[in-house]
């Protein structure tokens, strides 16, 4: 009956220009309805935390450090991973937890790529606490991509940042039934915007978004999802000295010397509220949640903001290996 609107080039944009002249007819409703949601949010109970066991993968830096101290601060048990480095902090992560009120942290090494170890950790979990209510993927690295470089050095991003965190949840997930519990991913908004340079790590945040949007269709209501698209949030991830240290583009200055940011403690402040109020999707700073609307709608637009806001002499901040 319809075929013929969208055989037709004319009549195939005409469609797509009526339903968006719809939406924004409608959009001062659907701008009052997001309002009074956030507003109800802000008055939702809050879930208590205390005895409640959360496991938190790249904890030893970033904001797993500060989610493990920000659960610790709630009277949760703790079990925190990240991987063996000469540099890692996770035994002190473990220890300034205890001291801000977590009764008990159990810390372990392992690498998130790799699938027996992450088994190994959420077994190790069950049998320490009992029971794991809280499941928080948030390892993950973001190496600058640039075509002159050889694509198979790469392949990690995807291994950490994707099946690092569909491994642990795999296996989590038969426990977070028992206990009606919340897996909590970060993903990126740029997952979602797909900035310059990003590329592999554009991709990796993008699948992790697409899978775990399936994935609330098989758990829902027994296992709540939420989704983390933060923004640029002031952590080692976007500083000059984390891009010398692997592979990928180098940056001459910190992301938060030519970029608008955000502090990691508010952000992460948010997130955890978010979680313990039920959200299934957190967005910091909440403004990136209006790049989302352009990005879909307005391309054009979001291409030239990108365009002007990282203009070819800021691109050029960077230098190749």
């Amino acid at each position: 009956m319809y075929e013929a609107c969208f055989n037709n080039k004319f009549t195939n944009a005409l469609v797509f220009y009526i339903f968006l002249l719809l939406l924004l007819l409608v959009s001062p409703f659907l701008f009052f309805w997001e309002l009074i949601h956030t507003v109800r949010s802000c008055f939702r109970c809050s879930e208590n935390m205390s005895g409640k066991v959360v496991l938190i993968t790249g904890a030893s830096s970033g904001l797993g450090e500060l989610m493990a101290y920000e659960y610790a601060k709630r009277g949760a048990y703790l079990a925190i991973i990240a991987i063996k480095e000469p540099e890692s902090r996770l035994e002190q992560v473990a220890d300034r937890a205890r001291e801000l009120g977590s009764p008990d942290v159990l810390y372990m090494f392992a690498d998130v790529s790799k699938v027996d170890e992450c088994r190994m950790f959420v077994d190790n979990t069950i049998k320490h606490f009992g029971h794991l209510d809280h499941l928080v993927c948030n390892a993950g690295i973001g190496p600058i991509y640039s075509i002159r470089h050889e694509v198979t050095k790469f392949v990690p991003v995807m291994d950490i940042n994707f099946w690092g965190s569909v491994y642990p949840t795999h296996f989590a997930i038969p426990h977070l039934m028992k206990t009606k519990g919340k897996i909590i991913v970060n993903a990126s908004s740029a997952g979602v915007l797909h900035p310059p340079k990003g590329g592999f790590y554009n991709a990796s945040k993008a699948a992790l978004i697409s899978f775990y949007e399936s994935l609330r269709f098989e758990v829902s209501p027994t296992i709540t999802i939420t989704i983390l698209t933060l923004g640029f949030i002031q952590t080692n991830l976007i500083t000059a000295e984390y891009s010398t240290k692997g592979f990928g583009v180098r940056l001459r200055k910190d992301v938060k010397d030519v970029l608008p940011t955000m502090g990691a403690e508010p952000c992460t402040k948010a997130i955890v509220d978010g979680v313990c109020k039920g959200a299934t999707s957190i967005t910091e700073p909440r403004f990136m949640k209006a790049l989302f609307l352009i990005k879909f709608l307005f391309p054009q637009l979001h291409s030239f903001y990108f365009n002007v806001g990282v203009p070819s002499k800021n691109r050029r901040l960077k230098r190749d290996e």
